[in-house]
């Protein structure tokens, strides 16, 4: 018992305490502890005992640096891995070649562009529709032309969209959808967590399977760490339900266990569809509170877009499956009618980006709004962590003329992240961005508005591990009328929030700047 508090932890408080110690987290994180000093112990051995050797592994630093070098490839990302391996001649030489010839990333990348082919047909652009873009922007035209040309997703119309100020907002909305449908449920989330909102998400969908209609769920397997049992899913499809970790946590040291599928994403029967920050876990819906408020976005949409996310869903989903699918009988059904007075005017673009591929799709989205901009970019974003690329584009919107403004949490969820982003404002304030922070607790959205027609909402965070390490998922909005519900949130999100000056940046404690000034030394690996 605790002498000051009264408070007394009963046996479940402990065994939830002590099932990832003793569990199988515990067991990977050892395991894991295990093979890195084996690696640290050859390398020291080798680098003390056998001279030729050493010389043999700093040529084959050179070798390294040189190949880093001349890699398309983030600059920063680029020197996060070079300093390493010069300062560690040995270690970091074979650690980067390790990562590198992994075959667990080339697997997965092979067989999600073999699955992008396979979507292809159903992803064409439409040329009538980017005419009609480019009617009214070149600009919205010329990025809707690379996302399809690069990326793989079109530009649409006819999109009914509705924004979510909070996970609060869009839970109810959810289980609705869900209730309606007749034909298939996709999910596909980042972090699923037993309580009150999978319980009631997991109950329809129960439902629905014993009807007929087939359900769908995965999840990322960092969950099953230290939030679900390593054998959920089939616990779960006992229930009459697929169910799959994407990426499950091996305990192996392998750079694939670093991609991450970070994206939220629901479709229901081709015409209806759910993304933005919110995950299925009880505090994005603040019924429990961990870090303050929970302020997190959400969007559904109903339309012609909804196909853009019904593909990304089935080309994750049979990465990991043998034969080829009928993608082409999940599409909306012609029968279905949407509800009368629904305002489908405006473009939509939903999008998926790979850390596997060549294009940092998320990144270039979020730059072209940064460098289109006329008036303002306003952004909600949990972290930031940024590059040189990313730094650029902020502080060139504002030197222009470009209202912009960025709020971060004042209660973060990563101290050490708190403290990176912290490292940037002096320089981002100087320049004229403004950074407010959410005195209520923490924002997990991920919201960028500009210029009253233009607004992103979805899954990628300003930091270096959305933007090239994860797999994210995003809308992009262009004179829908959701832009303005986004904007009034920013606005009245605004309104609960303490601005940064660049005096409380110099006034800030000493050695939290200096820690946060250190890690920036590691912010492309964190």
């Amino acid at each position: 018992m605790d002498k000051k508090t009264g408070y007394r932890p009963d046996k479940r408080t402990w065994g939830r305490f002590l099932r990832p110690v003793f569990g199988r987290t515990g067991y990977v994180v050892l395991a894991v502890l295990m093979q890195l000093v084996v690696l640290l112990s050859a390398f020291r051995w080798l680098s003390d005992h056998v001279f030729f050797l050493y010389g043999g592994f700093t040529l084959l630093s050179a070798v390294v640096v040189i190949y880093i070098l001349n890699k398309r490839q983030n600059p920063s990302y680029q020197m996060a891995w070079i300093i390493p391996v010069l300062v560690f001649p040995v270690f970091g030489a074979l650690f980067y070649v390790f990562v590198e010839t992994q075959m667990g990333s080339r697997l997965i990348d092979r067989r999600l562009r073999s699955r992008i082919q396979e979507t292809k047909p159903y992803l064409e652009q439409d040329a009538d529709v980017l005419k009609r873009v480019s009617m009214v922007s070149r600009g919205n035209a010329h990025l809707a032309h690379y996302m399809n040309q690069c990326g793989g997703y079109p530009m649409y119309e006819n999109t009914y969209a509705e924004y979510f100020p909070l996970g609060d907002t869009m839970f109810p909305v959810l289980l609705e959808e869900l209730r309606k449908a007749k034909r298939y449920i996709f999910m596909e989330y980042f972090i699923l967590e037993r309580g009150e909102m999978w319980s009631a998400v997991l109950d329809i969908l129960k439902e629905k399977a014993a009807q007929g209609v087939e359900v769908r769920v995965m999840y990322d397997g960092m969950c099953s760490l230290t939030l679900l049992p390593y054998g959920y899913p089939k616990q779960v499809e006992k229930l009459g339900i697929r169910c799959k970790m994407f990426s499950p946590i091996r305990p192996a040291l392998s750079s694939a266990q670093n991609n991450r599928d970070h994206r939220k994403i629901t479709v229901i029967d081709g015409h209806t569809a759910f993304t933005g920050g919110v995950n299925l876990a009880d505090e994005y819906i603040n019924r429990r509170e961990r870090f303050g408020h929970w302020k997190d976005t959400a969007l559904m949409l109903k339309g012609d877009a909804v196909t853009g996310f019904l593909m990304m869903f089935l080309q994750m989903w049979n990465v990991t499956e043998a034969g080829t699918e009928d993608y082409g009988k999940y599409l909306r059904s012609p029968h279905d009618q949407y509800p009368a007075g629904l305002d489908r005017s405006g473009f939509v673009m939903p999008y998926g980006d790979s850390p596997l591929d060549d294009e940092t799709v998320g990144q270039h989205v979020y730059m072209d709004i940064l460098n289109e901009a006329r008036y303002y970019v306003h952004i909600m974003t949990p972290y930031l962590i940024l590059d040189s690329d990313m730094i650029t584009a902020l502080t060139f919107a504002a030197k222009r003329g470009v209202e912009t403004v960025i709020i971060m949490p004042h209660i973060p969820d990563k101290i050490y992240a708190y403290l990176l982003a912290r490292s940037y404002y002096e320089e981002l304030l100087i320049a004229g961005v403004k950074i407010y922070e959410y005195t209520s607790g923490f924002v997990h959205a991920k919201v960028f508005t500009s210029d009253d027609e233009k607004a992103v909402v979805g899954t990628i965070n300003l930091d270096y591990r959305s933007l090239h390490l994860h797999f994210e998922c995003a809308a992009y909005l262009y004179r829908n009328p959701a832009v303005r519900q986004a904007e009034l949130d920013f606005q009245e999100t605004l309104e609960q929030c303490q601005e940064i000056t660049v005096e409380s940046c110099r006034s800030y404690p000493l050695g939290k700047m200096l820690t946060g000034k250190v890690l920036r030394l590691f912010a492309p690996l964190m």
